[in-house]
C-alpha cells in the first residue's frame, strides 16, 4: 500500500494571550487510497491538525511526512510547491471564484503550478468536470450554480493536479443530506479509482462512518 502521510508526536502550542497546548504528542498514518475522517468535540483540535497536516501551519513540534519526504523545516516555497502538487483541498466553504466560469476555476491550482500549457490544463479540468458529471455547466459562471454543484466543482478543483491525498474541513457542513451523500459518494469513487488518499474532518456521523477509519479526537489527544 504505502504510506502516504505522516505524523509523529505533533504538539502545538498556542502562546497567545498565554501558553495553552492544543494538540499533544499526536501520531497517526494514512495509507494511499484510504478514506479516513477525524471526529471530536469543537476545540479538540481538529482543524489545527489539519492545518499542520496540510502543511499551512509551519509552528509546530514533531515531524511530517508526506509520501516518505520529510516536510517539517522545509521553507515556504518548498511547501507551496508540495502542496500545490501533492495535496487537494475541499473546504465547507467552496472559495469558487464567482466573476470566473466554473471551468476557469477547476484550472486555477493547474495554472499556478504552471507545468502543463493551457490547452492541456483546460482537458484536464473538463475530464474531472466529467468524472463529478458536471461537465455541462462548464461555462456557467460559479455564481450560477446551486451549494450542491458548487461543492462538486470544488472537488473537481482539488484533483486537477493528481494530488496523492485530498483533504476536507467539514466538506459537507454547507450542504443537506442529500447533497452530503453526493460528496460522500464521489469521494469513495475517487479514492477507489484513483488510488486517492482522504483526510477528512467532519461533525457528520452518518458521514464518518461510512469511511474506512474514523480518527477521535479529544482535548488535543487522540483517543482512538
Amino acid at each position: 500500500m504505502g504510506t502516504i502521510l505522516e505524523a509523529k508526536k505533533i504538539n502545538k502550542f498556542f502562546r497567545d494571550p498565554e501558553d495553552f497546548h492544543v494538540l499533544k504528542d499526536i501520531s497517526l498514518q494514512i495509507q494511499k487510497g484510504e478514506f479516513v475522517s477525524i471526529m471530536g468535540k469543537s476545540g479538540c483540535g481538529k482543524s489545527t491538525l489539519l492545518y499542520i497536516l496540510s502543511t499551512m501551519d509551519t509552528d509546530f513540534d514533531g515531524e511530517l511526512y508526506i509520501n516518505d519526504q520529510l516536510i517539517s523545516g522545509l521553507n515556504q516555497d518548498e511547501l507551496a510547491n508540495i502542496r500545490n502538487q501533492q495535496i487537494g483541498f475541499v473546504f465547507q466553504f467552496h472559495y469558487l471564484l464567482a466573476e470566473f466560469s466554473i471551468l476557469e476555476n477547476v484550472m486555477l491550482p493547474a495554472k499556478k503550478l504552471g507545468i502543463k500549457s493551457n490547452e492541456e490544463i483546460e482537458y484536464d479540468a473538463m475530464q474531472k468536470l466529467k468524472l463529478l458529471e458536471i461537465d455541462n455547466q462548464a461555462l456557467k459562471s460559479a455564481s450560477q450554480v446551486s451549494g450542491g454543484q458548487k461543492q462538486r466543482v470544488a472537488i473537481a478543483r482539488s484533483l486537477i493536479n493528481n494530488p496523492l491525498i485530498i483533504m476536507g474541513d467539514e466538506p459537507t457542513g454547507n450542504l443537506d443530506s442529500k447533497n452530503a451523500d453526493n460528496v460522500f459518494n464521489i469521494f469513495k469513487e475517487v479514492s477507489q479509482e484513483e488510488g486517492l488518499s482522504l483526510l477528512v474532518v467532519t461533525h457528520d456521523t452518518d458521514f464518518a462512518k461510512r469511511t474506512d477509519r474514523i480518527i477521535t479526537m479529544e482535548d488535543g489527544y487522540i483517543i482512538s
